[in-house]
């Protein structure tokens, strides 16, 4: 589904790298996660893949085809995409956020409201009382929601994700990752979501791939990534979640 051969980026005439020689594979169906701190180039390989940032070096291919020979709009039309900062439209109510895409598509209004009620219903959300919010009416959440709903609105099968659960509350986070897992394995999605939560990456994943200082340093299903890290890096950041569960035990005891 997405192949990354040899993939570099740099952003200042080759001086420094932030993404070095990745290579990655991302199968049909699957859910893998970008992992890492802060700066290590993550966000950047996210990006590369729908040509919001162009690689400087190596190969992307999207359902076989070296993307570079696919139209950057019609890419970025096919490919969901949702961060963290959402960026709803606030003079527009949530129908017309989410049906700004299906609008660009010329789809004929009774599709683009049949649709806009479909994804609200999918993500939550009641089409009677949300469809004429405006995004100021909308707490955090269901602000997410409705990013969720306008970036599945074209029927994509592959879908790109930023942090998009890091600003929200702990309780709407947890029901958020449960009701996008929901959906990914309801649509058939093939999903890569950048992440620097080491638990998130372990819940939700398929696979996991590793990137530190702009490369790719370890890729696996999330139990061999936990019981036989590839490198000491990998090892140290997989028992995060470990010694946080232990202290929690430890105060359970106290």
């Amino acid at each position: 589904m997405i192949e990354l051969q040899q993939v570099s980026k740099s952003f200042d005439g080759g001086r420094t790298e932030v993404v070095q020689q990745v290579d990655l594979h991302i199968g049909q169906g699957q859910f893998l996660v970008l992992l890492g701190e802060s700066g290590c180039g993550k966000t950047t390989t996210l990006k590369m893949v729908n040509r919001l940032i162009e690689p400087t070096a190596g190969r992307i291919e999207v359902d076989g085809r070296d993307h570079r020979h696919i139209d950057p709009i019609q890419l970025r039309r096919s490919i969901g995409y949702v961060f963290q900062g959402i960026g709803l439209f606030a003079h527009m109510n949530v129908a017309q956020n989410i049906g700004v895409l299906p609008a660009l598509l010329r789809w004929d209004a009774g599709r683009v409201r049949a649709r806009v009620d479909e994804l609200l219903q999918l993500v939550g959300l009641p089409p009677e009382a949300y469809r004429q919010r405006y995004p100021r009416q909308l707490s955090g959440g269901q602000q997410q929601r409705v990013g969720l709903a306008r970036a599945l609105s074209a029927g994509p099968r592959i879908m790109l994700m930023d942090e998009p659960f890091g600003a929200l509350d702990p309780l709407t986070r947890e029901t958020l990752r449960n009701e996008f897992a929901r959906i990914h394995r309801q649509l058939g999605l093939t999903t890569v979501m950048v992440t620097h939560d080491v638990t998130e990456a372990l819940l939700m994943a398929d696979r996991i791939a590793v990137m530190r200082s702009g490369r790719l340093v370890g890729c696996g299903a999330p139990g061999d990534m936990m019981n036989e890290p590839p490198d000491d890096y990998v090892a140290r950041l997989m028992q995060t979640p470990r010694q946080q569960a232990d202290r929690l035990e430890a105060l359970v005891r106290s």
